[in-house]
């Protein structure tokens, strides 16, 4: 599976894809990071939690490295739409600060579109996509030669 986890704390065996590989991961057998907080201060925030490296931590990077004018809610979607322990199944729960309630809404909304929307069927015509999705670029600040 693609799901995104925290780490430097407890994976959530209820809510990962394939939880049995969970114990062959050597931080849940270290007491710094196999408990429910692990290194983390309650409620500290999803900003300030680290997660398990993938596709939406660096595009999110890239977009923020570029400085795009992108909304924080934007941003959010991109960064955390593959954290589905967090946003689908209901973990960190006591990781979260009261404005992330708020910020997971957003994220939720934007994964409707996300898995099981795309199929072979989509006959793109990339030609008449391009000036569209050229002019969004544009206008959040990331036209032209783009640091990855």
């Amino acid at each position: 599976g693609g799901d995104t986890f925290v780490v430097g704390c407890q994976i959530p065996s209820e809510a990962v894809v394939f939880p049995e590989f969970n114990e062959l991961n050597p931080d849940m057998s270290d007491p710094r990071y196999n408990t429910e907080c692990g290194i983390y201060e309650p409620h500290c925030g999803i900003d300030k939690l680290m997660f398990a490296w993938g596709h939406d931590e660096y595009m999110y990077r890239m977009l923020v490295g570029n400085n795009t004018t992108l909304p924080r809610e934007a941003l959010d979607m991109i960064r955390y739409h593959s954290a589905y322990p967090w946003h689908d199944k209901g973990a960190y729960k006591h990781l979260m600060a009261p404005d992330d309630e708020e910020r997971i809404e957003w994220v939720k909304l934007f994964n409707r579109f996300d898995l099981y929307t795309k199929d072979e069927e989509n006959d793109l015509k990339l030609d008449e996509l391009w000036p569209y999705y050229k002019n969004l670029c544009e206008k959040y600040g990331l036209g032209g030669k783009l640091k990855w």
